[in-house]
């Protein structure tokens, strides 16, 4: 069985809108690109590691129509050939048009195509499809969660836990990571059962 990867990049109070771009998101959002300013080396080496043996996409409608957009155009660049390699899914409840080669539909029972995913590849990487990851929170359909906190605070916009979170245990697999601009990068693994609760007078 492999393993369902989500890739997230967050602000400290959780937004994950839209951080590479206004066109990311067509929505009413004042800090489309948040991200551009807080790259530097160390993170964006981070972010190449992380995509390392992956071997399928797992994409929602909206991200997939922009990845569709820029990568075919790129794949000069290792990202864009990456992509172009590998089989792409799409999650999406309309009829989303297919353009990019190597695309396929998700069929209308997500959870059972996930798993059905995860039985067919080694790494399925998720990237940005905030509603997917939703889903995903929810059925506890993933293995590992990345997750890129960067140093601002935006106050609006839409959050990296929303309304798919649940009670939920994680393991940290690898001592926090910060970059030089002071992102921090966690690497969680999903851990069995729910948190548990105590009596902090244990600790006096």
């Amino acid at each position: 069985m492999g393993l369902i990867h989500i890739a997230m990049f967050a602000t400290l109070d959780l937004v994950g809108q839209a951080p590479g771009g206004p066109e990311e998101d067509p929505e009413e959002f004042p800090f489309g690109g948040w991200q551009a300013p807080l790259i530097d080396e160390v993170a964006g080496a981070q972010v190449d590691a992380a995509y390392e043996g992956t071997d399928a996409l797992l994409l929602g409608r909206r991200t997939y129509d922009i990845f569709a957009g820029y990568w075919p155009k790129h794949e000069d660049n290792d990202f864009g050939a990456l992509f172009a390699r590998i089989p792409k899914y799409v999650a999406s409840r309309g009829t989303p048009e297919l353009s990019w080669a190597g695309s396929t539909q998700l069929g209308p029972d997500l959870p059972a195509a996930v798993r059905e995913i995860r039985e067919r590849h080694e790494h399925v990487k998720v990237v940005g499809s905030l509603n997917l990851v939703q889903t995903l929170l929810r059925e506890k359909l993933f293995d590992r969660f990345d997750l890129w906190v960067h140093p601002i605070v935006l106050g609006v916009g839409k959050k990296v836990f929303d309304d798919g979170a649940v009670p939920t245990n994680l393991t940290l697999l690898a001592p926090p990571a910060a970059s030089p601009k002071g992102t921090v990068y966690l690497r969680y693994g999903l851990a069995e059962g729910t948190p548990a609760t105590g009596d902090m007078t244990d600790f006096d």
